[in-house]
């Protein structure tokens, strides 16, 4: 579904990534870990459109995406989380998800059309899943920080995309949250058939939730397998997985 070619990029002197390569199945779920400044964001920028490459291929379902506008590559079935909560704090958790709804359908610039009652089927349906149904009328910024993450991913699945893209989804979480969020992605992934791709500091949430792993070291891509052979393999060891103590 995903394919990353050998991407560089640079800022300034720097090459944040650099060479980085990884593949991504259809109804897989892939993570990406590695140390603190190792580009796994500035990748998912790449990905999603918010960075251009210096070089390098990003191809989806065979096609080039690197370089288009975030809401193209939207449209084209990807959509993200981000690591610092990114919603509309004033509006409530329904509005929050229908905007993504309503913005997928392109029905935002319909300023005079009562917008109250728009898509609440399909809205009222992403929030059960995620399990937020209760609090459909509750502020977002009323919510515990927990809550916002998973409001994030069901905002990000208005969109209804392909291939969904979680950013540290469980970064500032207590432990029950961190299951709870664990409990989600599982159920996307197979319940919904939903291809998820995710970058996270838990290294104990990453061997038990991903079917394969790819590691980053300095911009560039150590190696993309599965639990055992990232598990096993010295560099992964010596550069990330041993300074955690978790391999």
């Amino acid at each position: 579904m995903l394919r990353v070619e050998s991407l560089v990029k640079s800022f300034g002197g720097f090459k944040a990534v650099n060479g980085a390569n990884l593949q991504v199945r259809a109804g897989e779920i892939v993570a990406v870990i590695g140390p603190n400044g190792a580009g796994k964001t500035t990748l998912f920028h790449l990905i999603t459109g918010h960075l251009t490459p210096d070089s390098g291929r990003i191809l989806f379902k065979g096609r080039e995406i690197a370089g288009l506008a975030p809401h193209r590559i939207c449209r084209k079935g990807i959509t993200r989380s981000f690591q610092v909560v990114n919603i509309f704090p004033r509006l409530t958790v329904f509005e929050n998800v229908q905007i993504a709804v309503l913005s997928r359908e392109r029905k935002t610039f319909r300023i005079f059309s009562p917008v109250e009652g728009m898509a609440a089927e399909e809205v009222d349906r992403i929030l059960s899943n995620v399990g937020l149904l209760e609090k459909r009328d509750v502020e977002s910024d009323l919510l515990s920080h927990g809550d916002q993450k998973v409001l994030e991913i069901a905002v990000a699945l208005g969109g209804n995309p392909e291939l969904l893209i979680l950013d540290e989804p469980t970064a500032g979480m207590a432990p029950e949250e961190t299951e709870r969020c664990i409990r989600l992605i599982r159920k996307l992934s197979e319940e919904s058939g939903l291809t998820i791709l995710f970058c996270e500091h838990d290294i104990g949430l990453v061997f038990e939730i991903a079917n394969r792993i790819m590691v980053m070291v300095r911009g560039g891509t150590v190696i993309q397998g599965g639990r055992e052979e990232v598990r096993r393999n010295r560099e992964v060891q010596n550069a990330y997985l041993g300074e955690s103590g978790a391999c």
